[in-house]
């Protein structure tokens, strides 16, 4: 489905959450998953940061085809409502990283009170900033 046509549903899926998980697969080709914390701008980028040490970081800089789930674990057996995306991925530097950085700030600030600048995702900070770009979505409802 493409992200013009993306559902109210599904836009509510995304918003109600704090919490995607993350597909991602090293140059061999193996597969691995992590939750993160993320932000969305226009349903259509999906940041997060982290360091560039943990697999999923070393993973899309070696192969930057994602795949993400969102959707509420807590839902009953039955009940269950998620997004599914396809994308690319990528570390954010330059006018992107400035751009991205208020889209993760803005969210941060409403869940958690903490404000991120871009000294907090460049060397030598510990994170960086990273986006999804999707491609292609799908539900299950």
């Amino acid at each position: 489905m493409p992200t013009q046509a993306l559902p109210a549903i599904a836009r509510g899926i995304i918003d109600s959450n704090v919490y995607m998980t993350l597909g991602t697969a090293d140059e061999q080709g193996r597969p691995w998953v992590s939750p993160v914390y993320y932000a969305v701008g226009a349903y259509t980028h999906y940041y997060w940061v982290s360091s560039p040490e943990a697999t999923h970081s070393r993973n899309v800089a070696a192969r930057r085809q994602v795949s993400i789930v969102i959707f509420d674990s807590r839902t009953p057996i039955g009940k269950a409502q998620a997004v599914y995306i396809s994308g690319v991925a990528q570390e954010l530097t330059g006018a992107e990283l400035e751009n991205g950085i208020e889209v993760f700030s803005r969210r941060s600030m409403t869940d958690v009170a903490r404000q991120w600048t871009v000294d907090d995702v460049q060397p030598p900070a510990l994170h960086r900033l990273y986006r999804a770009t999707a491609t292609e979505y799908s539900m299950l409802d």
